[in-house]
């Protein structure tokens, strides 16, 4: 699906123009909605999304990435503005800035120690997971667009049903316009053209002013603010309240790694190119700590504008900076134009979004792979849709990747019998000796009845942990105690370093052929 939506081409500077003002626009609806998730002022998340956006494009690692205000840090963060409303009028905000500055240094260390390369042992089956549960959650997310942004009613008659025919307009646009010209991207021409339509004859249909007007304060919906300037929170009782602000913004930092990380994954895979995590890790910390200096809420990659970027021939830095530069005008003196576009032609934009996101080839596979990654990907999809929390979705992903790994690799220890006289008998050991799979190794010698002299070949095993060390010590300890010597052999050096323990328990033959590698070690625990 991604190959047919999202067809591979180099970008230049008019795509990535022409796909920026895309984006930029895609972004106000968005960047609100997230501040009123957050509880603050729809201007508090516009501005995030114009520092997240200018300062990830021109240093990140992913260039054609866009980044602003996300719902997943606004749900994290906006616990730090309830935790200071509580304590003062005026303190929530100056608890946020305060976690998203927090936040973006972390980010900003995770980088610099280089721990973005952790997002490779995320599992092909958690990110198919990851990418139909945002589908789902961006798809979900668009259908209070239907209700009327006055009542919180949906919207009925007439008014619906134009409603529903904007969005469709939308959707043919960007879907057949290609087949006429690519110069113009098919998203913005959607956009525009949708919102003459309703300037002209829906002048009822919801617009950006609607949705503005909900916001305490701006009855009439008006877009317009003034560059901020940059506050440090000094309101902040920092002796007794760091603990708290650290974890919050700790729990930001890592959702907004996660978040970021596996978006700048999906883009690779669809570009075919590849980015650098370490690099994206410090952009969006500095993106973060600016954020939050200068009044922003924060953020972290935005899949749903990342993919609009894509799909309109956004390729390089350019999109990102001319989308952050947009939104940025629009605020200052953009706002009576902008305000007026539908929120149909937006929706319609995100459906398309959801349409490409969503891993079709995944509903092909049941039957056709094993039970255990179908489980995998249904459980990283629904933790992402009903929790909304994406770090947690891929950490339990992982986890039972790990799992299952574990389970398989522990049933796959095989013992062969290869030679057998009444004085001795040699065994062939194949797979991964650790410890999921001790159980099964040691269960297939008997000491009791083997013969004197037993011989382990692990030339076709491998000796991963110290359980596994600890499983050849106590079958020494099993053949000992029955009058019976144990010989090994093709041990890796580190192994016999570990076994020297056993003294003369054990025979170690020692080869020119034996293999060379490490065993992992768990440090000892020091009593206290």
């Amino acid at each position: 699906m991604f190959s047919e939506f999202f067809r591979k081409k180099n970008g230049n500077w008019k795509d990535d123009v022409l796909s920026g003002l895309t984006v930029a626009l895609a972004l106000v609806p968005e960047a609100i909605a997230f501040a009123f998730a957050a509880g603050v002022d729809p201007l508090v998340g516009l501005w995030a999304a114009v520092f997240m956006g200018f300062i990830t494009s021109a240093f990140g690692g992913r260039p054609g990435m866009i980044s602003g205000a996300t719902g997943a840090i606004a749900v994290v963060a906006g616990k730090a503005v309830q935790h200071g409303d509580q304590l003062g009028e005026g303190l929530g905000l100056q608890y946020l800035f305060a976690v998203i500055m927090i936040a973006g240094v972390i980010q900003i260390l995770f980088g610099v120690l280089k721990l973005g390369r952790f997002i490779r042992l995320v599992p092909h089956p958690v990110m198919i997971g990851f990418v139909n549960g945002l589908a789902i959650v961006i798809l979900m997310a668009q259908f209070p667009s239907f209700r009327d942004p006055a009542s919180g009613e949906w919207l009925e008659g007439a008014r619906m049903a134009v409603m529903i025919g904007l969005v469709l307009l939308t959707m043919l646009i960007i879907q057949f316009f290609p087949r006429l010209t690519k110069a113009v991207p098919s998203s913005l021409m959607a956009i525009v053209s949708v919102g003459l339509i309703a300037f002209l004859v829906f002048k009822d249909s919801p617009t950006v002013s609607n949705v503005l007007a909900q916001a305490p304060g701006n009855p009439e919906g008006k877009l317009a603010g003034s560059f901020p300037l940059p506050q440090w929170p000094s309101d902040i009782d920092w002796a007794g309240e760091w603990k708290f602000i650290l974890k919050i913004a700790f729990f930001v930092a890592m959702v907004g790694i996660i978040e970021s990380l596996m978006t700048l994954q999906l883009i690779d895979e669809i570009t075919e190119t590849r980015g650098q995590g370490n690099r994206e890790c410090v952009a969006q910390g500095g993106a973060n700590f600016l954020s939050g200096l200068f009044g922003g809420m924060g953020g972290c990659a935005m899949i749903g504008q990342s993919l609009i970027n894509i799909k309109s021939g956004g390729r390089g830095r350019t999109s990102g900076i001319t989308a952050a530069v947009a939104l940025a005008i629009f605020i200052m003196v953009g706002g009576p134009v902008i305000e007026q576009i539908p929120i149909a032609a937006l929706v319609g934009v995100m459906f398309m979004v959801v349409i490409g996101t969503f891993e079709w080839s995944s509903l092909r596979t049941f039957g056709k792979v094993p039970a255990s990654e179908i489980l995998i990907i249904l459980a990283v999809t629904l933790v992402t849709v009903f929790l909304h929390n994406l770090a947690l979705a891929v950490f339990v992903g992982v986890i039972l990747s790990a799992l299952v790994f574990a389970w398989e690799s522990s049933r796959h220890v095989h013992v062969d019998l290869v030679h057998d006289t009444p004085e001795m008998r040699i065994y062939s050991l194949e797979g991964l000796l650790y410890f999921g799979s001790v159980r099964d190794f040691s269960d297939h010698f008997q000491a009791r009845s083997d013969v004197p002299h037993i011989v382990i070949d692990f030339a076709r095993a491998r000796v991963c942990d110290l359980s596994g060390i600890e499983a050849i010590n106590a079958l020494t300890e099993r053949y000992r105690q029955a009058g019976k010597k144990l010989h090994l052999r093709h041990l890796s050096a580190d192994c016999r370093r570990m076994l020297d323990r056993a003294g003369s328990l054990i025979d170690i033959e020692v080869t020119e052929d034996d293999p060379e590698y490490l065993v992992a070690r768990i440090a000892p625990r020091h009593r206290e």
